[in-house]
């Protein structure tokens, strides 16, 4: 009857473990959604746990068979061989479960990670359309127009490792058909809108210098100019000093 009973019980797990792989290894999963694929990480966290507490109750079965087998060599013979299947069947479906919740779990890491590099540029982006709206009525000023354009060129001087991560992470999801509609929508409106600023950007930044190097310019010519006029003053005023009539002075000096 202990037999029956163990064959009963070895029967049962293999049936239970043909519904766990139908259930969690054998279904076409589409991720289309990020709810869809926190669900299937869920899920699968749950199926790891189902399966792994079983092994309580198979650990129990190997030692009532090899305690019948040592009594009842015979029936017990048997049993060894059909726990020998059950416990190889059983290895396998925890092995799987394993690796499908590490696969998922990495997966959703990923699209996370996404986002948050994604934040992180869309911040910068902001930060740099807020740094080229204030070029656009600046004081006629050098100070200020140097100021401005320093301003502008630490935004742009943005390291390029944070936009290398959004594109390798956002390929991977996508070869894997995983969130793929959801993120090339996000990846064309990010990499539009960071064309866009960083020729608008480039665009100031070389009319800032080009404006900066004119005031420059202009005010070396000025400075050289009131310095030719401070000697002319310093000469005529010596001239008128002296009572120096002035016909009897060069060309120039009258």
């Amino acid at each position: 009857e202990k037999a029956v009973n163990l064959k009963k019980d070895l029967a049962e797990m293999q049936e239970w473990m043909t519904q766990a792989e139908e259930e969690y290894l054998e279904k076409d999963f589409e991720y289309k959604s990020p709810e869809e694929l926190e669900n299937a990480v869920e899920e699968m966290k749950r199926a790891k746990e189902d399966v792994l507490q079983k092994e309580v109750r198979v650990k129990i079965l190997k030692d009532n068979i090899k305690m019948l087998a040592a009594k009842v060599p015979s029936s017990g013979q048997d049993l060894a061989t059909e726990l020998n299947v059950v416990l190889e069947n059983y290895q396998l479906l925890c092995n799987r479960i394993r690796g499908k919740c590490h696969t998922l779990e990495e997966v959703w890491s990923c699209w996370i990670e996404l986002l948050q590099y994604l934040d992180l540029e869309t911040a910068w982006l902001n930060n740099l359309e807020e740094r080229v709206q204030m070029t656009g009525n600046l004081p006629d000023k050098l100070d200020a127009v140097n100021d401005a354009l320093e301003s502008l060129e630490s935004v742009l001087r943005h390291p390029a490792d944070n936009r290398t991560q959004i594109r390798e992470l956002g390929q991977t999801l996508i070869d894997g058909g995983i969130l793929d509609d959801i993120i090339s929508e996000k990846l064309e409106a990010f990499n539009a809108r960071y064309e866009e600023l960083s020729h608008l950007a480039v665009s100031r930044q070389i009319a800032l210098e080009q404006q900066l190097q004119t005031m420059r310019e202009t005010d070396h010519m000025l400075q050289v100019l009131q310095e030719s006029l401070g000697d002319l003053d310093r000469q005529l005023t010596s001239y008128l000093t002296d009572r120096i009539d002035a016909f009897q002075m060069p060309q120039e000096a009258q």
